[in-house]
């Protein structure tokens, strides 16, 4: 289960699929999960917990408004079904500032980068004494104030996808050919399923008869069969999910700069494996980060803040671990001094701050 959140606000929420022995949808995956954290809860402090206070991405879907509403229409119901009455939302990165708001100086303007599984969120925030704050924006607390916030559909299993695509799905046969059934001349192999098998979500679809069906068939008819022929083990095995840590176990070693990095498929075929280094994920990963420093250097537009005027850059979230968004950050505000907060609880800690002031 990888960036769930993704999946709220599309008809793929309530798909079933088989889990755990039986046909069960990510809906009912997210509310079982809630009313097992919920019960937990009351059963350690022996208090009822019916109100959560829940983060959010500052967009789902951003570029949809109707599907972003509905993702947290989606998130809502999910609570409620597990128990909760109440839940308000609070985008993720200003919650992240909350956490954070002690580890810089006073009457200073920070940028909260915020990269998950599934979505990359930023927000500006100033920090001010307890007097209270200035300007327009929103007060978070008496200590913050949130000046903008922003966010795109872009995240870590996205870095996963591009380098599954571009490093390891030729080695099963994306970008072959394979003979016409009928006539001559040769015919591209389709990209759709391959898309799909690099699609944490999305990998389940594919172990069908209909699916297994056509790869033995592409097989048969492809120019070359022996990686075809890797494309059939992965589905007949059902190997995409131990396909997509391996990705994402060489996007972590290359991403440390080690000259070793490589993504191992032994598990497919005896010493296959995809040499892959740090020069070879910054290639692969330009165009995202490109997109990551266009939406920082947006919310900075949407609170009328220089870059030069950032003190302090904060970033959060797994995939803020990726050395390019360091780099990133830095080249937009050259002034501002690069902090680690605690990439995978900042979000948490903030939000159980919010609920206490």
């Amino acid at each position: 289960m990888r960036a769930l959140k993704s999946v709220l606000g599309l008809p793929l929420l309530h798909e079933t699929r088989l889990i755990g022995g039986r046909r069960r949808t990510l809906a009912e995956i997210i509310t079982d999960f809630l009313a097992e954290l919920r019960q937990r809860a009351e059963t350690e402090t022996g208090s009822r917990f019916r109100r959560a206070h829940s983060g959010r991405p500052v967009h789902f879907h951003s570029a949809d408004p109707a599907k972003d509403a509905q993702a947290e229409d989606d998130l809502r119901a999910c609570y409620l079904s597990a128990g909760f009455d109440e839940v308000s939302f609070l985008a993720e990165p200003e919650a992240a500032a909350m956490a954070c708001r002690g580890m810089g100086a006073t009457d200073e303007i920070g940028l909260i980068v915020d990269i998950g599984g599934g979505t990359s969120d930023f927000s500006v925030f100033r920090s001010v004494g307890s007097s209270g704050g200035r300007g327009g924006g929103r007060s978070a607390s008496p200590e913050l104030e949130i000046l903008a916030s922003h966010g795109i559909r872009l995240g870590g299993t996205d870095f996963d996808q591009a380098v599954s695509m571009a490093h390891v799905m030729p080695s099963l046969g994306l970008g072959g050919q394979v003979r016409r059934e009928m006539g001559e001349g040769l015919l591209s192999v389709p990209r759709a399923p391959y898309v799909d098998l690099s699609t944490w979500a999305k990998i389940p679809s594919l172990y069908t008869a209909k699916t297994r069906r056509m790869a033995s068939k592409m097989a048969r008819a492809a120019v070359d069969p022996a990686r075809m022929a890797r494309f059939v083990t992965v589905l007949e095995l059902e190997l995409g999910h131990e396909l997509a840590f391996a990705v994402e176990r060489g996007k972590i070693a290359a991403n440390s700069g080690g000259d070793a990095a490589h993504i191992a498929m032994d598990f497919i075929e005896p010493g296959l494996s995809e040499t892959f280094d740090a020069e070879r994920l910054d290639a692969t990963l330009a165009d995202n980060r490109s997109v990551l420093r266009k939406t920082a250097a947006d919310t900075l537009a949407r609170a009328d803040i220089d870059p030069e005027n950032i003190g302090r850059v904060v970033l959060v979230g797994g995939s803020s671990l990726m050395r390019f968004v360091t780099d990133e950050m830095q080249a937009l505000c050259p002034s501002a001094e690069i902090m680690r907060s605690e990439a995978f609880t900042a979000v948490v800690d903030g939000l159980a701050l919010a609920t206490r002031d």
